[in-house]
């Protein structure tokens, strides 16, 4: 059980990270990776709220560490997967693990985003600067990863894979 999870986790972790060099959408001043929030919905809603705050994690750093993410790629996707995880984990419900995708990326990993840019990074933004683009980006991925979900019956995975 342990090694189909570490290699499903492993597998999100580099469709993440390739993903994110492939299909991303500039807005204002960030990048929206679609991508990531698709990630972060399946991994919630196969692996749990930890497994899929490790996940965006990793996939964060390795973006980072490659040159190809920012500081704000953490807060922008750990906040959605963890709320995510949490809400699938206690409603089973699919619909649930996309809205928390939405409002913990959206809004608080938006809100979030904003000491990070000003006392780290040293850009003068607005404390809602980063709000829209990161709406932007989480709703296209969300709903691309509920498509998904709807498309197979993601169910027979899940079980194959816990």
């Amino acid at each position: 059980m342990k090694t189909k999870k570490l290699t499903f986790s492993a597998m999100l972790i580099a469709i993440g990270v390739l993903g994110s060099q492939l299909i991303y959408i500039p807005v204002g001043a960030s990048k929206c990776f679609p991508v990531q929030h698709t990630i972060n919905v399946l991994a919630a809603v196969t692996l749990g709220p930890v497994h899929s705050i490790g996940i965006a994690f990793v996939i964060s750093l390795l973006r980072n560490l490659l040159g190809v993410g920012s500081l704000l790629a953490f807060p922008g996707s750990m906040i959605g997967a963890l709320l995510s995880g949490i809400l699938f984990k206690i409603t089973k419900k699919k619909g649930l693990a996309v809205l928390g995708e939405i409002f913990g990326t959206g809004i608080l990993g938006g809100i979030l985003a904003f000491p990070i840019a000003k006392f780290v990074l040293g850009k003068d933004v607005a404390a809602l600067f980063y709000v829209v683009p990161f709406l932007i980006s989480t709703i296209g991925g969300s709903i691309i990863a509920y498509a998904i979900l709807k498309a197979f019956d993601f169910s027979k995975v899940t079980k194959k894979i816990m």
